[in-house]
């Protein structure tokens, strides 16, 4: 299955600025790879690369590893930014140009190896982690806490006002409900539309097609009732969105997890314990909140990291 903007993630590029950018991108890791290799050859302090995607939990996270690492071990720890794609990080953590990174449970679905197909949460994860173990010998930690998955989104005061709570709910009224959607989601027939209204028996009075980036404003604008988003968006909040649950679980789910490369946990296997504090510890609410003050209060992805940490007291200096 391909994963319409968490894996691709382009949502902010374009045609040919995306592939240039990814160029430059994946010459920027063979760079770091061969100055990562004289550094170690120099016998200077070693050093952690963490990959980050272009969306913004993904740098908040990062930048959490990095302060955690530094805090707690003797390593150096650089962060690569606004890499294209969740599989462009996979990718980079298997070539070891860079050693780490957060990547969703739903990966397991672009055919990295054979599934099962089950969509359980705990079963997604245990063929996550003994996937990518057997196959590509990397560790993919226990979830952080919270998922960043596909959310069907109304207002707050419609749901309130219609006791929407999951999607179900809204079939009663789907003939007479306006639904805004990314474009590629419509068109995709094992897991986008066509799909959804079979498995729910809904089908909506109208359909827009629209960009992802879109479809907050114009829920919130009531240009449309209802649409399609990301559950840790922070314009849920800006625009005081809610989410409905995926009561029939017809989205995969997308447990967001750091995934490091084995043999460096062999080799340092302090790493492992400096970031093992965030396990569980950040449900959806928090992660939403985190992004607000990145995308919305225009601080920076460290501040907001490092501050978190500190409230939550797991920075021993």
């Amino acid at each position: 299955m391909s994963r319409m903007s968490r894996n691709n993630r382009g949502r902010l590029n374009k045609g040919g600025v995306m592939k240039l950018n990814q160029l430059k991108r994946i010459s920027m890791l063979f760079l770091i790879s061969i100055f990562a290799g004289l550094l170690s050859s120099c016998g200077l302090q070693a050093q952690v690369t963490i990959g980050a995607q272009t969306f913004t939990e993904t740098k908040i996270l990062a930048e959490m590893y990095k302060a955690l690492i530094e805090d707690r071990t003797n390593l150096s720890v650089n962060i690569i930014p606004d890499l294209a794609s969740s599989p462009l990080v996979l990718n980079a953590i298997i070539r070891n140009d860079v050693q780490m990174g957060t990547l969703y449970s739903g990966e397991i679905f672009n055919n990295h190896f054979p599934i099962s197909g089950s969509k359980d949460r705990k079963e997604v994860l245990k063929e996550a982690q003994e996937g990518f173990q057997k196959y590509y010998q990397l560790t993919w930690m226990n979830p952080l806490g919270f998922e960043n998955t596909y959310a069907f989104t109304v207002r707050k005061d419609l749901a309130e006002s219609k006791g929407y709570t999951k999607i179900s709910d809204v079939k009663k009224d789907m003939a007479n409900m306006k639904l805004g959607v990314d474009t590629t989601w419509l068109e995709r027939s094992t897991d986008g539309y066509p799909a959804f209204s079979k498995a729910y028996g809904i089908k909506f009075g109208q359909v827009f097609p629209m960009e992802i980036s879109l479809v907050y404003s114009a829920v919130a604008n009531k240009q449309v009732d209802i649409v399609l988003a990301y559950s840790t968006d922070s314009r849920l909040k800006a625009y005081n969105l809610q989410t409905l649950k995926d009561d029939k679980h017809f989205f995969p789910p997308y447990d967001a997890s750091p995934v490091v490369r084995t043999d460096l946990l062999k080799k340092y296997p302090e790493v492992q314990d400096a970031i093992a504090p965030l396990i569980g510890r950040m449900d959806v609410d928090t992660m939403i909140s985190l992004n607000y003050q990145v995308d919305i209060e225009k601080k920076s992805e460290r501040e907001v990291a490092i501050a978190y940490l500190k409230q939550q007291g797991l920075l021993k200096s």
